[in-house]
C-alpha cells in the first residue's frame, strides 16, 4: 500500500502582535524550521532601498499599477501607510495553498481581518501578547531602534490592537521565547494536520479498507 500524502491544501498562517512583543523574532525561527512554509511578499508603491532585493523584500510597484490591482479585486488585503500603499497579491497565495504549499503572514490586525474575510477556510489567526505592558516598553527601549516619542506611540497603539485579539483563533503571550516558540509551532503543526486540508485522506482510507488481509 502507498504511503503518498498528497494531495492536500497549504496553510495560510497569520500571526500579528504589538511592536515589540516578539512576533518577527517568532516568524524567522518557525521559518528557518520549517522549509515548506514561505513568507507572503507584499507589493508596495514606495521606492526601493539599500540593501532590498525586488521580489524578494517587496514586490515595487508604481501607484497605476497598484491602483490597476485594487481595481481587478487582486489583493487578499491592502492599506495606505504614509503616503504609500502595500498590499497581499492574491494570486501567489491561491496557487501556493492549492500546491500544498504553506504560507505565512507577518501582518496587523486590520490586514489579518481582511484576509480572514477573503479567505475563510484557509486562514488561521495567531495573535501574539505581551508579558505586560511595562515589558512591551522595556523590549522597545533596549531594541535602541526608536526615538522616545515613537516608543510611547508605540504603546498607545499597542492598545488598540490588543483590544482586537478576540478575533484572532489562537492567542498566547510571549513572557518566554522558547516556550513560545513550541507554541507557535504546535499551531503549525495542528493545523497542517487538518483533515479538511489532507485531501489524500479519503483515498487512503478507502486503501485500507480494501485491503484483503
Amino acid at each position: 500500500m502507498s504511503n503518498d500524502r498528497t494531495p492536500r491544501r497549504g496553510v495560510l498562517l497569520i500571526v500579528a502582535s504589538p511592536s515589540g512583543a516578539g512576533k518577527t523574532s517568532l516568524c524567522r525561527r518557525l521559518m528557518a524550521d520549517h522549509g515548506g512554509l514561505e513568507l507572503s511578499v507584499s507589493m508596495t508603491t514606495r521606492g526601493i532601498r539599500p540593501g532590498e532585493v525586488a521580489g524578494r523584500d517587496y514586490h515595487f510597484v508604481d501607484h497605476a499599477e497598484f491602483q490597476a490591482g485594487i481595481d481587478a479585486d487582486a489583493f487578499l488585503e491592502w492599506a495606505d501607510v504614509h503616503g504609500n500603499r502595500y498590499g497581499s497579491p492574491r494570486e501567489p497565495v491561491e496557487r501556493a495553498l492549492s500546491e500544498g504549499r504553506d504560507v505565512l503572514f507577518d501582518i496587523d490586525w486590520q490586514g489579518a481581518r481582511q484576509i480572514a474575510h477573503k479567505c475563510p477556510d484557509d486562514a488561521v489567526r495567531v495573535f501574539i501578547l505581551p508579558p505586560s505592558l511595562a515589558e512591551l516598553r522595556r523590549r522597545l527601549v533596549t531594541r535602541s531602534q526608536d526615538a522616545e516619542e515613537v516608543i510611547e506611540r508605540r504603546i498607545q497603539n499597542a492598545k488598540g490592537e490588543i483590544e482586537h485579539c478576540a478575533e484572532f483563533d489562537y492567542v498566547f503571550v510571549n513572557d518566554d521565547f522558547d516556550r513560545s516558540y513550541a507554541e507557535l509551532a504546535h499551531i503549525y503543526h495542528a493545523e497542517r494536520s487538518r483533515r479538511f486540508r489532507n485531501t489524500w485522506v479519503e483515498g487512503y482510507r478507502e486503501a485500507l479498507l480494501s485491503e484483503d488481509v
